[in-house]
């Protein structure tokens, strides 16, 4: 079951551990979704899951060793060494059905009132982004390598561009949602459409951004949206095949997203938005421009009178003379 969705399995347990990201939660949590997606399991599954799951448990974050025991509580086929290593006990002999206690949530802390920081003014006095600047800025990211790509959005974050506003957190939230489960479901035109939607781009930008090999383009759309980095990451494994079995690029792309600033990915969705505009006003100039040249052309191709009205004058013929005196 494992080995077939996680070749690399030990190669990210092993990356994990080194200094950086911590991807150990995002597996425990991508295993164990996978696990109760199934009602039975042979005992090869079972064995694998107990094994891995197993290793994960100890080495991972409360709160994602929460969320685990909260979802193997209601399923029915956990298998018993789980169940003992979350503390999770049967409801009766002979009835599956483990029971765990209620996780209490943590007290929401309001958040504390700040001055804003200089950058902060500065982003809220920035000039607008001109179309053309905004193509100009779209066909060079889309056009560099990764290490290019990694330095166009550090540079962006200290360019004067206004950047796109937030989206608003209901919003992005109920997108995040559809985007991992149309991920999940490897859906392309619902996970392509729902991005379009939510950060308001065109279907030609979005498909480009979901079809971008690299996918730092989706790492950006992704921030921009406010995205959690282990829902980013179920993605890039999900929907994403050629990335998630890859340990190097999933680590590389992890690294990115991380250290990817808010700022730097507005920006970039501004300049997304812009270029569809200067791509429309193109595509209408040029038909405008052709459409005088066809008037033109064709005014010039009239046929002119052979006498021109009022350009000489007519031969008068009668009794007061002749022309041949």
């Amino acid at each position: 079951m494992t080995k077939s969705l996680f070749p690399g399995f030990d190669g990210l347990m092993t990356l994990s551990r080194r200094e950086g990201v911590d991807i150990r939660p995002t597996l425990l949590r991508v295993l164990t979704d996978l696990y109760v997606q199934t009602s039975r399991h042979n005992d090869d599954e079972e064995r694998q899951f107990v094994e891995l799951a197993t290793r994960l448990i100890d080495q991972v974050d409360d709160a994602t060793r929460a969320a685990v025991k909260a979802r193997l509580a209601i399923y029915p086929a956990t298998p018993a060494p789980i169940m003992q290593k979350l503390g999770l006990t049967a409801a009766q002999e002979g009835r599956r059905i483990p029971l765990a206690r209620e996780i209490p949530a943590p007290p929401q802390a309001p958040a504390p009132m700040r001055t804003p920081t200089d950058a902060e003014l500065r982003m809220a006095s920035n000039m607008a982004m001109q179309p053309m600047d905004a193509a100009e800025i779209h066909d060079m990211f889309f056009r560099a390598s990764a290490s290019e790509r990694a330095l166009v959005l550090q540079n962006l974050a200290q360019t004067p561009l206004k950047a796109a506003p937030r989206i608003p957190t209901v919003r992005a939230k109920r997108a995040i949602q559809i985007l991992e489960m149309a991920a999940i479901a490897n859906d392309a035109e619902n996970f392509t459409l729902e991005l379009g939607d939510s950060l308001i781009l065109s279907s030609r930008v979005a498909a480009e951004i979901v079809d971008d090999p690299g996918g730092e383009a989706l790492a950006v759309a992704a921030r921009a949206l406010d995205m959690p980095s282990p829902n980013f990451q179920r993605i890039l494994l999900f929907f994403k095949p050629e990335i998630g079995t890859s340990v190097n690029a999933v680590y590389r792309l992890s690294r990115l997203y991380d250290r990817l600033s808010d700022r730097s990915a507005l920006v970039m969705l501004a300049a997304w938005r812009s270029s569809t505009l200067a791509v429309t006003h193109a595509k209408y100039q040029s038909s405008l421009h052709d459409g005088e040249r066809q008037r033109a052309r064709s005014s010039a191709n009239q046929p002119r009178p052979a006498v021109q009205p009022g350009s000489s004058p007519a031969a008068r013929t009668g009794t007061g003379g002749s022309l041949d005196r």
